[in-house]
């Protein structure tokens, strides 16, 4: 099926608030503190990982569903989602009163499955990623006549999606900047849409995955291309091939596109629970991840988007480790030191007067490369930053030990 690359326009994003009314939440703007300090000007975070479902998907899911004609709603819905969408679906066709189908990524997170089935829908598990799952519904569309409802690449679904930026613009009508994470391209374009239709001089940027970025070569080459592989742990936006209509909005209205490593949205995570008291997926933190590590230069005021808060807390745990680590402040070594009584106290020791707390420690005795009468450590302490890492490690080799990293 061919799609329309015409653009969503601000009529359709203000008709798309009216049937939202009453079904979604306006969600706050909070400022953010550390962001506002490292920028030098104010940066608000729009909490949609505060929204009904978790996420701002509901918004296009529900404009979809509302217009499906009665005999389309009689055949029923099925989506393909890593999570959000699918919830977003579950939940519109659980208060418009139509049966839902979501097909699923194998080893999508288990807190999304139950969140999905707990809206009504029923959930199918296909291949390993979010493109595989979409192949899988369009099949289960062709077969029994369910209508499918795309998670990004329908006018009805980038109109919903648009609502968010007529709120913030009403939120933070000073703002000069928009950052968003992007996928398959739903959220930035009816972001895009909204805002550069009232203010065509406040700047949207969207960011990407390193490790899943498709728009950066789709708008080099002008047209979608599709990614051979792709991975993140920001699934929400683990997309590998952007929509013929996202990518007309993006390459039409998106002032840029940046992209971030694993490392840089640990380390957003990190700091949006640790200073911002927000809980935050990794696809929702992209943007405050491109402002903490100076992918991109803005203007300020800055309105971040938090797209969604739908995390898997083994994930998350995963996660505030690694992103301490990416902090300097979790730090995994091996000490070699003589396998003799109060060797191990003397290391301790050292590791305190530093002022490090020790978490985990580890004798091995069987690695051929020590010698007779050695013993390594395996450490994992906390700090206070790499510089405090930095003066442990300096310490510890000062002492006479042989420090390697990892364990």
């Amino acid at each position: 099926m061919t799609v329309s690359t015409d653009l969503v326009t601000l009529p359709e994003i203000e008709a798309a608030r009216q049937l939202l009314a009453g079904v979604t939440r306006l969600t706050p703007v909070e400022p953010s503190r550390p962001l506002t300090a490292k920028l030098g000007g104010p940066v608000w975070l729009k909490c949609e990982n505060l929204q009904r479902a978790g996420s701002f998907k509901v918004r296009g899911a529900y404009v979809r569903l509302t217009r499906l004609s009665p005999q389309e709603r009689a055949r029923g819905v099925v989506a393909a989602s890593a999570g959000n969408h699918a919830q977003g679906v579950a939940l519109a066709a659980g208060l418009l009163g139509i049966a839902s189908t979501v097909f699923m990524p194998v080893g999508a997170p288990l807190p999304k499955i139950a969140a999905t089935r707990g809206y009504g829908a029923a959930v199918e598990f296909a291949g390993g990623t979010v493109d595989e799952a979409l192949v899988a519904a369009q099949g289960f569309a062709e077969r029994t006549g369910a209508v499918f409802i795309h998670p990004f690449d329908h006018p009805d679904v980038i109109a919903g999606q648009g609502t968010v930026g007529l709120e913030l613009l009403e939120q933070v009508p000073e703002v000069k900047t928009v950052i968003t994470g992007t996928g398959g391209g739903g959220l930035i374009s009816g972001l895009a849409a909204a805002i550069k239709s009232l203010r065509p001089d406040v700047r949207v940027i969207g960011v990407q995955a390193a490790d899943a970025a498709a728009f950066p070569p789709s708008l080099r080459q002008g047209r979608p291309v599709r990614l051979d592989s792709f991975g993140t742990i920001a699934d929400g936006i683990a997309v590998g091939r952007p929509g013929d209509l996202t990518f007309a909005h993006v390459a039409k209205l998106v002032d840029e596109i940046v992209t971030v490593s694993e490392e840089d949205i640990s380390r957003a995570l990190l700091m949006l629970l640790e200073r911002c008291k927000m809980v935050v997926e990794p696809a929702g933190s992209v943007g405050v991840a491109a402002l903490l590590a100076g992918k991109v230069k803005v203007e300020t005021p800055v309105v971040a988007v938090l797209s969604g808060g739908n995390i898997d807390p083994m994930l998350m745990m995963r996660v505030i480790e690694h992103g301490l680590a990416a902090a300097g402040r979790y730090l995994t070594f091996t000490v070699r030191c003589s396998d003799r009584p109060g060797h191990l106290a003397k290391v301790l020791t050292c590791i305190a007067e530093q002022g490090a707390n020790v978490v985990d420690v580890a004798h091995r005795r069987q690695d051929p490369r020590l010698q007779l009468g050695e013993v390594e450590l395996g450490l994992s302490v906390e700090t206070r930053g790499s510089e405090h890492s930095d003066r442990l490690v300096n310490a510890l080799r000062s002492a006479g030990y042989t420090v390697t990293f990892g364990l």
